[in-house]
C-alpha cells in the first residue's frame, strides 16, 4: 500500500473548508484505486478509508467546539459502527447528548452536517439521550441492531459507557426475541428477492447470500454469546476454523466487488446491474472475448453467495438449537438405519456416511421426497455433506447405484416438492452431473431472463409441481388437465433438466442438449424410444413458444407443419408442459392471459390435426360456414334479417371469417349494419380479449393506414401485440388490433372514448406520419440488438412472410409501419412479440397490388427497415 495516508488531524483551519476537504478525499479515492488495482488487500483499504473518517470527525469535532461541551458524545454505529466504509458508504452517526441541545449546539451540528454534505457524504445522524436510545431502540429493531455496533469517535466516554451498560442488558432485546427477529427480518428480505441469490442484477448486500447474510450470524452471535466477530464465533465452537476461514474468505470476495463496483458509480448502490458488470468486472481483472469477463465474474460471485447462503442456514439451525431449545434435541424420527428426521429436518445417523457411500446422499432425497414436511438438512448432515462433496473424486452419475436412485426420484411423485430445490441449494446437483455444474451462475445477457440459467432451470421444475394442483387451474387450464395424467412424467423433468443445460458453451444450446440429453438417458437405463422423446423435447424446447407467438396459427398450413413436427399427442402433451413451465420460470411477469390464449389455441388445434390425421387436412370451407352459422344466429337473435346479414357478408372475403371467431364476427357485424356513413367506424371491446382489448377499424382503406392506426395507439401508450388486416371486395379496411396497456392489461373502460377518438382522428388524417417520440428505458441503453429483417418461405407464393429483430424502443412498430408505408407495402397481419430487450415481429405482407414481394421489393424494404430503425437507436 502507499504510504501518502491523509492525516485529518494535521489540517488547519483553512484546509477545513469544503474545497480543501474535497480535494483531500479526491486524493483518497484516487491513491486508494491505485491501491486497489495494485491488489491491495480490499479489508486494509476498507479500515483505512474508516479510519482516515475517524480522525477527520475527530478534527472537526474539536474544529466545531464540541470538546468544549463535557456530556456530548459522536458515535459511530452502524456499517461505519463495524469500521466497513466503502468509498460510497453511509457515514451514520450518532450525537449522544445528556439533555436536549441548546441553540449554540444545535447551530454547530447543523455547520458539521452542511460541511459532510458538501463533500457529498451518504450522512445518517440522529441526536439522542441515552434514555431516547433505549426507548426507541426497543421499538425499532433496525436502531437495535445499529446500537449493538457503537463505536466512540469522540467525547464522553461516561455517556458512551452509559449506553453500552443499557444495550447490552438482558432487558434489552432479550437473546431469544433478538434471534427470532432477526431470521424473519432475513426471511422478508430474501423473499423481495424471490428467496435466490441468483437474480442477474444481483444486491452485494441484501440478495439471499449477500452481505447482510453474513452481518446477521454477527449480530446473533453477538447478542447472544458477546461474540464482536466471525473469529470470536469460532472461538464459542459455533463456527470451526475451516467455516471461519470460508465466510472470511467469501466476505472479502463480496468486498473485493463492492469496493470496485463503488469506484465505478457516483453515487450509494450495491447492485450490481448489466451498466456496471463489464467495467466491475475490468477493475477486478477478469478478461475475455464478448461477455467472457462478466461470466467468470458473474460465476466467482454467485458461487460466493451460495456458499455464505449454506454456511447462514446452518450457522442459524446451530443457533436456534442453542438459543430456542437450550441444546435440547428436538422429537428423533428413524427413517431407515442411515437417516432419521429432527424437527422439520432430514439427519444422517451415521458420522461419515457420505463419505463412506456417497450414493447415499441420493437416499436422503429420496426421504426428502417420502415426506413433504421435511424442508432442510440438518446443520451437522450438512457440515458432513459439505466435507463430502469436497472429497468426491468423481461425479455421483458414474455409480451405477446413484444412477438407479436418482432415477428413482425422478420417477418419484413428490420429487418435485422440495427435493431438487434442496440438490440445487446444497450442491447436490453439481457434485451428481457434470453439466449442471458448468450452468451453476451462468448469465443470461438480456432482459428476458430473471434469473441465471441453473436457477431457472430449478424454477422451471418447481413450477412444473403447480400443475397438480387444482388451485392453479385458472392460470394453467391446459397443464393442470394434462400434467397430472402423463404416463411418463420422468421424461419431462429430464428434458427440464437438460433445456438450457447446454448453455455458455458456444453453438446451439439446444442441440448441445438434446444430444447429452439423449446420452444420460441410455446410461440411466430409459430405452431407446424414450431417449428420443427426450432429446426431441430438448431440441424443439422453444418451438411451441416461437410457433405460437410469432406465427400465424390461423393458417391451416401452419398448425399441419407444427403437428408434423410433434407427431404424436404425448409429445404435444409434453412440450406444452414443458413450454408453459419454462415462460414462468423465466421471469414472473412473463406470463399473461395473451399467452395462455395463444399456446391453448396452438395446443387445441394441434391436437384436432393430430387426431383428424396430417394425411387429412382440415375444410377451410367447412370451418368458414361454421362461423357464419354461428354468428347470422346472434345477429338474427339482435333483430337482423337474414337478407340485410346476407348483403353485408358478400362484401366480405372467405379470409376474414376465416379468421375472426364467431363472436367478432358478429360483434363487427351489428355496428356495421347500423353504420350508414362514411365516416370511420372505430370499436373498443368491452370485455378483455385474450387478456388483452380488441380494437376493430372500419374505413376506406388507403396504403398508409396501418402506420396511421399503430402511430394512435402509440401515443396512447398503447402496446400492439397482433394485428388482422383486411379489405372488403368494394375497398375498405376491416383491421382487428389487439393491445395492451402498459402494465400489459386490459384497456380500462374509462380510457375507451379517448382512444376511439384519437384513432378515428389519425385515420382522417393526410400528409406525413407523426411518431410520438419518447425516451428509451434506461436499460436499454446497455444491450445493442442488431437488426434483421428475414423474408420466410411460403407455400403458396400470394403473400410474402418477413420477420424483424430488432431493438425494442418506444415507437418501433410505428416506424415500421412507417417504411411500409412508403414502401408501398400493405399489411395483412401481423404478431408483435417482445422479448426482453428484443422485439420479435411477423408480418404477412403484399405490394400495392396485392401480390407476393419481389426479390428486388424485398431487398429494398429490408435496407430501408435498418436504415430507419438503426438512426432510431
Amino acid at each position: 500500500m502507499t504510504d501518502t495516508v491523509i492525516t485529518p488531524q494535521s489540517l488547519t483551519q483553512d484546509q477545513l473548508s469544503p474545497v480543501a476537504l474535497k480535494a483531500q478525499f479526491q486524493h483518497l479515492l484516487e491513491q486508494q484505486k491505485q491501491d486497489f488495482l495494485a491488489n491491495v488487500p480490499v479489508p486494509e483499504l476498507v479500515y483505512q478509508r474508516s479510519d482516515y473518517m475517524d480522525a477527520l470527525m475527530q478534527r472537526l469535532w474539536q474544529h466545531f467546539g464540541f470538546d468544549q461541551h463535557p456530556h456530548l458524545a459522536l458515535v459511530a454505529v452502524g456499517g461505519y459502527g463495524r469500521r466497513e466504509l466503502h468509498p460510497l458508504s453511509d457515514i451514520d452517526l450518532l450525537l449522544l447528548c445528556q439533555g436536549p441541545l441548546d441553540g449554540y449546539q444545535q447551530q454547530k451540528l447543523s455547520e458539521l452536517l452542511t460541511l459532510l454534505w458538501d463533500l457529498k457524504l451518504e450522512v445518517g445522524h440522529s441526536v439522542r439521550t441515552v434514555d431516547e436510545c433505549i426507548s426507541v431502540g426497543l421499538d425499532d429493531l433496525t436502531v437495535a441492531t445499529n446500537l449493538q455496533e457503537a463505536r466512540l469517535l469522540c467525547g464522553s466516554e461516561r455517556l458512551f459507557n452509559a449506553l453500552e451498560h443499557r444495550v447490552h442488558a438482558d432487558d434489552f432485546w432479550p437473546s431469544e426475541r433478538f434471534y427470532r427477529a432477526k431470521v424473519e427480518e432475513q426471511k422478508a428480505r430474501h423473499r423481495r428477492y424471490h428467496d435466490t441469490a441468483y437474480k442477474l442484477e444481483p444486491d452485494l448486500k441484501s440478495s439471499p447470500g449477500g452481505l447482510r447474510d453474513i452481518h446477521t450470524l454477527a449480530w446473533i452471535a453477538r447478542r447472544h454469546f458477546g461474540a464482536t466477530s466471525l473469529r470470536e464465533m469460532s472461538h464459542y465452537g459455533f463456527l470451526t476454523d475451516a467455516e471461519y476461514r470460508e465466510l472470511n474468505e467469501c466476505q472479502n470476495v463480496l468486498w473485493r466487488i463492492r469496493f470496485a463496483l463503488h469506484l465505478e458509480l457516483r453515487r450509494y448502490d450495491n447492485r450490481l446491474t448489466f451498466a456496471h458488470q463489464t467495467s466491475v468486472a475490468k477493475l477486478l481483472g477478469y478478461r475475455g472475448e464478448g461477455n467472457r469477463a462478466v461470466e467468470q465474474m458473474m460465476k466467482d460471485f454467485f458461487r460466493t453467495l451460495g456458499r455464505i447462503g449454506e454456511l447462514n442456514k446452518m450457522l442459524l439451525q446451530i443457533f436456534d438449537q442453542v438459543i430456542i431449545d437450550n441444546g435440547r434435541p428436538g422429537q428423533i424420527d428413524i427413517l431407515s438405519d442411515d437417516f432419521q428426521r429432527q424437527g422439520n429436518a432430514i439427519e444422517a445417523r451415521k458420522p461419515a456416511l457420505f463419505q463412506a457411500r456417497p450414493d447415499t446422499i441420493l437416499d436422503m432425497m429420496l426421504h426428502v421426497a417420502d415426506d413433504t414436511t421435511i424442508d432442510a438438512i440438518s446443520a451437522p448432515t450438512l457440515r458432513q455433506l459439505r466435507t463430502a462433496r469436497r472429497r468426491l473424486n468423481h461425479f455421483l452419475c458414474q455409480q451405477q447405484d446413484a444412477r438407479e436412485k436418482f432415477m428413482a426420484l425422478v420417477r418419484h411423485p413428490n420429487a418435485l416438492h422440495k427435493a431438487f430445490s434442496l440438490m440445487h441449494r446444497h450442491g447436490i446437483m453439481s457434485a451428481y452431473l457434470p453439466q449442471w455444474s458448468q450452468i451453476v451462475g451462468q448469465m443470461q445477457f438480456d432482459l428476458f431472463h430473471v434469473y441465471t440459467v441453473d436457477e431457472h432451470t430449478i424454477r422451471l421444475l418447481k413450477h412444473m409441481r403447480l400443475f397438480d394442483d387444482e388451485a392453479n387451474r385458472e392460470r394453467h387450464p391446459i397443464c393442470c388437465d394434462i400434467f397430472p395424467r402423463l404416463a411418463r412424467r420422468e421424461l419431462l423433468l429430464i428434458a427440464a433438466i437438460f433445456h438450457d443445460i447446454g448453455k455458455g458453451r458456444g453453438g446451439d444450446h439446444s442441440e448441445i442438449g438434446a444430444i447429452e440429453a439423449h446420452d444420460f438417458c441410455l446410461e440411466h437405463g430409459l430405452s431407446r424410444p424414450e431417449a428420443n422423446i427426450v432429446s426431441w423435447l430438448v431440441r424443439n424446447h422453444l418451438l411451441m413458444s416461437v410457433t405460437a407467438q410469432r406465427r400465424d396459427i390461423y393458417d391451416p398450413d401452419v398448425i399441419t407443419d407444427f403437428a408434423k413436427e410433434v407427431r404424436d399427442e404425448e409429445r404435444l402433451d409434453l412440450l406444452v408442459c414443458l413450454t408453459v413451465a419454462d415462460i414462468n420460470a423465466t421471469n414472473p411477469d412473463l406470463w399473461n392471459s395473451w399467452k395462455r390464449t395463444l399456446i391453448a389455441e396452438l395446443y387445441y388445434s394441434t391436437q384436432k390435426a393430430l387426431r383428424r390425421g396430417l394425411e387429412n387436412p382440415p375444410d377451410v370451407r367447412e370451418r368458414i360456414r361454421h362461423n357464419q352459422h354461428l354468428a347470422a344466429a346472434m345477429l338474427r337473435k339482435q333483430g337482423h334479417s337474414p337478407r340485410d346479414i346476407e348483403l353485408l357478408w358478400q362484401r366480405f372475403k372467405a379470409d376474414y371469417f376465416l379468421r375472426h371467431t364467431h363472436k367478432q364476427i358478429a360483434w363487427h357485424s351489428e355496428h356495421l349494419l347500423h353504420h350508414q356513413s362514411d365516416q370511420p367506424l372505430v370499436l373498443v371491446s368491452k370485455k378483455a380479449t385474450r387478456g388483452g382489448t380488441e380494437i376493430f377499424v372500419y374505413c376506406q382503406d388507403r396504403p398508409s393506414l396501418f402506420a396511421r392506426v399503430v402511430a394512435a395507439l402509440d401515443k396512447k401508450n398503447l402496446s400492439v401485440h397482433d394485428a388482422q388486416v383486411m379489405t372488403s371486395k368494394d375497398g375498405h379496411a376491416l383491421d382487428t388490433f389487439m393491445v395492451m396497456d402498459q402494465n400489459d392489461e386490459a384497456i380500462p373502460l374509462d380510457r375507451h372514448p379517448r382512444i376511439i377518438e384519437g384513432v378515428a382522428k389519425a385515420i382522417e388524417e393526410t400528409g406525413k406520419i407523426t411518431i410520438p417520440r419518447r425516451r428509451a428505458p434506461q436499460k436499454l441503453k446497455h444491450f445493442t440488438v442488431k437488426t434483421q429483417v428475414l423474408f420466410l418461405p411460403t407455400k403458396n407464393g400470394r403473400r410474402t412472410l418477413m420477420e424483424l429483430v430488432a431493438l425494442d424502443t418506444p415507437g418501433l412498430l410505428a416506424r415500421v409501419g412507417a417504411v411500409f408505408a412508403r414502401q408501398g407495402v400493405s399489411v395483412h397481419a401481423a404478431k408483435i412479440t417482445t422479448i426482453g430487450e428484443r422485439a420479435e415481429d411477423f408480418f404477412i405482407v403484399t405490394d400495392a397490388q396485392n401480390q407476393a414481394l419481389t426479390s428486388e421489393h424485398q431487398a429494398q424494404l429490408k435496407t430501408a427497415l435498418e436504415k430507419t430503425l438503426s438512426q432510431a437507436k
